[in-house]
């Protein structure tokens, strides 16, 4: 390990040939030709200015939670690790807290919950960082983040100048927005603002969140007694990546039209399913791949877990080639047994 230029701007430094290993939740072992951890946005502008940046592809990392390195990264890796959290403005209903991109998301989650502050209780203990959830739109338990979206301040890398996003400039859909679409590569988020409710209005009605504050014995819950519910649930599912390295969900649950379901429906009567809004039919992914054979199956290094099929895990010393053709095998069994693509909600560099 060795840096360039130390001296180019305050207080960060490039340096090269930088292990991240220990930066992707996968736990791939692969390295990138330079590397930057960034923690104000002062260091950030002047970062995007240097020749490194502006002649050779930049990744933008966060938490590491929801990337697959395919391969060596022959480029800048930028971590934005911005701190921060504030209350920036409240009414008799809603509060708005500003964080920093860098703030880790289920910490953000923590500070709301201590402030009484309701609306992201359904997203505890998801990884990753708080920058990353508007691109990604997450969200699990019947929310998304888009449904406490403010606006986000971001950095256009051509101009150096900062901008800012409502909700709909973000053009958010499922696991979905302008980030990573017409925008992609284009802003770096520097912070997010999200609107959260002064007076709860509980979402218990996915998964098992009812069924679990039941087994806790709660009769009338709270915002916190919903974040434990939560986080007992997914505990229980899904594999600690710093045990075993995996990114949660590989696959996005698919959507189709209510037509091509009904088509669908004849052949497979039992095949559980959402309707939307939009008259679309949202399909579980992982009960798709667990009927064709594929949960808790493995090949080589790397399978799907055994308590959920949508988890794809590196066992130790799995290649994120391993682990991506893997995945292409469990798309091509869907496609060919369901006639359905199975796209991944990880970013494969």
């Amino acid at each position: 390990m060795k840096n360039i230029s130390p001296h180019i701007f305050n207080k960060a430094v490039i340096r090269e040939e930088i292990d991240l290993k220990a930066l992707n939740s996968f736990q791939v072992a692969t390295s990138a030709r330079y590397f930057a951890d960034v923690n104000d946005v002062e260091q950030l502008k002047l970062l995007m200015q240097q020749s490194v940046a502006r002649d050779h592809k930049t990744l933008i990392l966060g938490g590491g939670s929801n990337i697959l390195f395919s391969s060596y990264f022959n480029g800048l890796v930028t971590k934005v690790s911005i701190p921060g959290i504030e209350l920036v403005s409240e009414d008799d209903k809603y509060v708005w807290v500003k964080a920093g991109a860098g703030v880790n998301w289920h910490a953000f989650v923590q500070f709301c919950l201590k402030q009484n502050y309701a609306g992201v209780e359904n997203l505890s203990l998801i990884p990753g960082s708080v920058g990353a959830a508007p691109i990604q739109n997450i969200g699990a338990y019947g929310i998304e983040v888009e449904q406490v979206f403010s606006q986000l301040e971001a950095l256009d890398r051509n101009s150096g100048k900062l901008r800012q996003f409502d909700k709909k400039d973000c053009r958010f859909a499922y696991r979905d927005s302008v980030f990573k679409n017409e925008l992609k590569n284009q802003f770096i988020i520097t912070s997010v603002t999200l609107k959260l409710n002064k007076t709860p209005e509980l979402n218990l009605n996915y998964g098992a969140i009812n069924q679990t504050l039941d087994e806790m014995n709660v009769k009338n819950p709270t915002i916190q007694d919903v974040s434990e519910a939560v986080c007992r649930i997914r505990m229980s599912k899904l594999p600690d990546p710093a045990v075993l390295g995996n990114s949660g969900s590989f696959f996005k649950n698919p959507v189709i039209h209510g037509s091509d379901f009904q088509a669908l429906n004849k052949k497979f009567p039992k095949m559980p399913h959402y309707e939307l809004d939009d008259g679309r039919i949202k399909i579980p992914a992982g009960w798709l791949i667990e009927k064709v054979g594929w949960k808790g199956r493995t090949i080589g290094k790397t399978g799907t877990h055994k308590k959920q099929a949508l988890v794809i895990v590196n066992y130790g010393g799995a290649t994120g080639k391993e682990i991506y053709d893997f995945a292409m095998q469990v798309q091509q069994a869907i496609k060919e047994k369901f006639g359905i693509t199975l796209m991944p909600e990880v970013n494969v560099v």
